[in-house]
């Protein structure tokens, strides 16, 4: 379905063990025991009662009757297990997911290009859409206007009824406070502190979760990539911005006020090169598409203003670099230079398992070349210490909103699911 191969990869592998996280013991104890079996139903995609029991260490009485009541209210259903190796007894029951009790939808806004899946409550991509966008800065209501196209486009790739969506999930770049909704600050946005999340739910009609695009991203490994199976990993993200999401114990850590880990806007040179936050001297405005871009338009002599078509700018300064232009070789050098400064500190921060690097930006070698990782791990403290891995993924652009579905399934897990259908 995706040019990608990720959601066919992840869509295959949720069908034979399920998605999302797969949650340690610790980061169960604040869920109810109705939420812990759902997600362990969710997380395996087939598992029997007594699995269930064993697993979370409770009486086989209490998930029987939990489970009913998830089968009642339409969320779980019971299907065949695996065969027996006689005929005797009755057959084995396994349960898993109802695919068609919920739909949710995932966006992810950018200035090139937003995008947007319909997923059912299984994690099944139902339809996709896409709408082209400028590097304008918008008001909510452009956002507004632009996230109810792609949904239009959905609804009518899946036949189905806009009022049928439980729940939206949004990702956006930029400083977004999780809690309230609050984008405080973002590069699509013309003002400041507007409540997007907010303004989205009224105009819908219904629960939005709206988070930094790093983050939803970070989300798409955790709930359907090879992050399920991390309890510590970072990603970083390098394109229109350079974005950071950190998993601990299998949960996505998002600071005291949901605002935390913008990598981009670290400070590497002080009174250094203007970012496009306002500040000077942001790893990103030495490392982004725009970024890049600038830095060559001055070697040039050419005007500094962000080109009207970066992706297509920023490959033809490739190539020239490829060609062994000094300067714009120069420029690359420097760049993923700045990278290995920041993986460098991640790793002396948080000593991630494995760190995963991502963005469109990522396809060019500059960045992933071995002289990067190996600067990168000249500058970590390595004695006595295990080594972090560090991964390449070019993942399309619709992994993003592939994960920002998981905070819409999220939203509909701790309210609609824990509490029940009255909640609908």
């Amino acid at each position: 379905m995706f040019e990608d191969g990720f959601h066919e990869e992840i869509e295959s592998a949720a069908l034979a063990t399920g998605y999302g996280p797969i949650l340690r013991t610790s980061a169960r104890e604040s869920f109810s025991l109705r939420q812990q079996i759902f997600e362990q139903v969710r997380a395996s995609g087939r598992v029997a009662r007594a699995t269930i029991a064993r697993s979370l260490d409770v009486s086989p009485g209490s998930v029987t009757a939990l489970t009913a009541e998830l089968i009642a209210d339409g969320f779980l259903r019971e299907v065949e297990g695996a065969a027996r190796e006689t005929s005797r007894g009755r057959p084995p029951v396994a349960l898993e997911v109802v695919p068609e009790a919920l739909r949710v939808v995932g966006v992810k806004l950018s200035d090139e290009t937003h995008t947007a899946v319909l997923s059912d409550l299984a994690g099944n991509i139902l339809a996709s859409a896409a709408l082209g966008s400028n590097t304008d800065k918008k008001t909510a209501e452009d956002l507004l206007k632009d996230t109810e196209n792609l949904m239009t486009q959905l609804c009518t790739a899946a036949k189905i009824p806009m009022d049928t969506i439980s729940a939206i999930g949004v990702g956006i770049a930029g400083i977004v406070d999780f809690e309230s909704g609050m984008v405080a600050w973002s590069p699509l946005l013309q003002n400041a502190d507007v409540p997007l999340g907010q303004i989205f739910a009224d105009h819908f009609e219904t629960p939005v979760r709206i988070d930094n695009d790093a983050n939803v991203l970070t989300l798409a490994e955790l709930w359907f990539g090879a992050g399920r199976a991390l309890s510590n990993f970072v990603v970083v993200t390098v394109e229109n911005g350079v974005g950071m999401g950190f998993v601990s114990d299998n949960q996505l850590f998002r600071g005291a006020h949901g605002m935390g880990l913008e990598l981009g806007h670290t400070k590497v040179q002080l009174d250094g090169a203007l970012c496009r936050c306002g500040q000077r001297g942001c790893l990103e405005a030495y490392l982004a598409d725009y970024a890049l871009a600038r830095e060559a338009s001055t070697v040039f002599g050419l005007s500094p203003e962000k080109p009207h078509n970066l992706p297509d700018a920023l490959k033809s300064l490739y190539e020239k670099a490829a060609s062994s232009d000094p300067h714009i070789r120069t420029i690359f050098k420097r760049a993923g230079r700045y990278l290995a400064v920041a993986l460098s500190n991640i790793i002396h921060l948080l000593d991630p398992e494995l760190i995963i690097l991502s963005g469109q930006l990522m396809r060019y070698d500059f960045l992933n070349a071995k002289e990067m990782q190996a600067e990168m791990r000249a500058l970590a403290l390595y004695h006595s210490r295990h080594e972090t891995r560090v991964e390449v993924q070019t993942w399309g652009d619709m992994v993003w909103a592939r994960g920002a579905t998981a905070l819409a399934l999220t939203e509909l897990t701790r309210t609609v699911i824990v509490e029940g259908r009255q909640k609908l």
